[in-house]
């Protein structure tokens, strides 16, 4: 089977398993509509660190922890963690994750991480290279403000329509072979770099929207979603399933 489709997407051949899943979050997330779904809500954003800093690697550590127990994991399970955030050197991993002991690729790709993280995972699980890994990301507001725009202690008045960074850590265990799985990663598609020059650190949206809206969409009978761009005033995406 040839698993390279398209001009830049994977059909796995023996597509990998996702096991265990687990969400932290802040305060803020806590109160919004999908409070119910996560797995633990911080009563503070520091949750219990001195800086902010360290608060996203307890968030990472958490994640992982959580999604561990879930999946009946042990950190010694895992031949691989791919896991990344939004800071320099990748400090919230690096200083999250050590104590887990598991070989590590830090990953970068911004708001793009887990998905990336998911990504190489998934790909790494399909190419028999490991027959369990994880992948672990993370963001904090505070710590984002401070690495990217403006450090909350600056008091800068921000405007009435802004990017807020979610407070929150994500964690997925992947194996190639599962009993009762949550999901399938079927295939894969990476998206190219499109630079239109937004230079707003305020707007995220619409520096990543057009790199959404260039992908090529697979014009194949896939086993995984395809994606349709409507270019339009208003760009219109829908995915039509092919499973």
């Amino acid at each position: 089977m040839d698993q390279q489709v398209g001009s830049g997407s994977l059909c796995f051949a023996k597509a990998p398993f996702i096991i265990g899943t687990a969400s932290v979050v802040g305060t803020k997330e806590g109160e919004g509509p999908l409070a119910d779904a996560f797995d633990c809500i911080g009563p503070d954003d520091k949750f219990g660190q001195q800086t902010w800093e360290a608060a996203e690697s307890s968030l990472q550590k958490e994640a992982l922890t959580l999604a561990l127990g879930k999946a009946d994991q042990k950190p010694e399970d895992m031949r691989y963690l791919f896991a990344g955030d939004l800071l320099g050197q990748l400090i919230a991993s690096s200083f999250g994750l050590k104590t887990f002991e598991i070989p590590l690729f830090g990953l970068y790709g911004a708001c793009s991480t887990c998905g990336e993280a998911l990504a190489l995972s998934a790909m790494t699980v399909a190419a028999g290279y490991a027959d369990r890994v994880a992948a672990v990301t993370s963001s904090h507001f505070a710590s984002a403000e401070k690495q990217f725009r403006f450090p909350l202690e600056y008091a800068n008045q921000r405007p009435v329509s802004a990017t807020w960074t979610v407070t929150g850590g994500g964690a997925f265990i992947l194996s190639k072979e599962a009993k009762q799985p949550l999901a399938k990663v079927a295939g894969v598609t990476t998206g190219k770099i499109v630079d239109y020059g937004i230079k707003d650190s305020m707007n995220m949206g619409a520096v990543m929207a057009p790199a959404i809206a260039r992908i090529e969409p697979y014009q194949g009978n896939g086993v995984f979603a395809r994606l349709m761009v409507l270019h339009r005033a208003r760009e219109i995406i829908s995915v039509n399933s092919t499973l």
